[in-house]
């Protein structure tokens, strides 16, 4: 990091900054631990053309799911450009490995953020997953806004990428006419959107806190399917989860449904090493 950016943020944070040290943090932006004689914060530091709306919309997830008071997400100080970086500062969480409890917590807290609801399915601005834009038009039906605004938009991009034939790609009717039946009385949720096991922390002083989000209003179950993608969370999580929402006979058919769109992302943003998942997927049910 070079000294200007440093003295930039020194008078941000209206402190002398004593130590900068890098971090894992993700794929796609830099990421520090930033040191002041009395704090501590995380800064992540991307040059991208859409670093400037990708880092708008992180900080406007944080803050919408930080005023819902069901679960925490870390303050965030600052997000500007500097010279050929764009920044995001926000509060640094000392984090632990999860114990049993801190799964009930994070699952108790999930479920309360999934009980915050709204008219349409959407939000009122788009926002990102990964690197690849989210559309987030507001509809009043789940199948529509599911089919148009997530499955689609993936397919055509796979379709573009020519990671995906013509012939995998099923038609915007067919998606609907499969999902109607499976999709009724389907409430909005508000989302993290993108909740796998890189995006939540468990603080020193065990409080969960969600990162990373990629909110918007949607069918909770979005959430649980990201979750039980890549290797699943605790059981304890997934039982105290369940004490709060019923499931049906075809909610195991919708949490792989939901995990095609993840898996569509990671086709395009990762390549044809995804290929046989989300083909599998597309011939299984569409």
């Amino acid at each position: 990091m070079n000294h200007d950016l440093k003295i930039y943020l020194s008078n941000i944070l209206k402190e002398s900054i004593t130590g900068i040290s890098s971090v894992h943090g993700g794929d796609i932006s830099n990421t520090y631990k930033i040191e002041t004689s009395s704090n501590s914060y995380f800064l992540k530091l991307n040059s991208s053309i859409h670093a400037v709306k990708m880092f708008q919309a992180e900080a406007y997830g944080l803050q919408v799911i930080r005023e819902t008071n069901t679960i925490k997400t870390p303050k965030v100080y600052a997000h500007d450009s500097f010279q050929n970086n764009t920044f995001l500062l926000m509060e640094f969480i000392e984090s632990k490995s999860p114990s049993s409890s801190d799964y009930k917590n994070l699952g108790n807290q999930l479920a309360q953020l999934h009980q915050c609801t709204s008219d349409n399915f959407g939000l009122d601005q788009d926002n990102f997953i990964g690197s690849l834009p989210q559309n987030n038009k507001p509809n009043t039906t789940w199948v529509d806004f599911y089919t148009t605004e997530r499955l689609q938009p993936q397919i055509e991009l796979a379709k573009e990428k020519q990671l995906l034939s013509k012939n995998e790609c099923p038609s915007v009717q067919s998606i609907k006419d499969f999902l109607e039946p499976l999709f009724s009385n389907i409430k909005p949720a508000l989302l993290h959107g993108d909740l796998w096991s890189g995006n939540y922390l468990i603080s020193k002083d065990n409080v969960p806190y969600l990162i990373d989000p990629a909110i918007y209003f949607g069918h909770h179950e979005v959430d649980i399917a990201m979750t039980k993608l890549f290797g699943g969370f605790d059981a304890t999580f997934y039982e105290t989860y369940a004490s709060h929402f019923k499931t049906d006979e075809n909610t195991s058919a919708r949490i792989e449904i939901y995990q095609l769109y993840y898996l569509l992302v990671h086709l395009n943003l990762f390549g044809s090493s995804y290929h046989g998942s989300v083909s599998g997927l597309l011939k299984k049910y569409f």
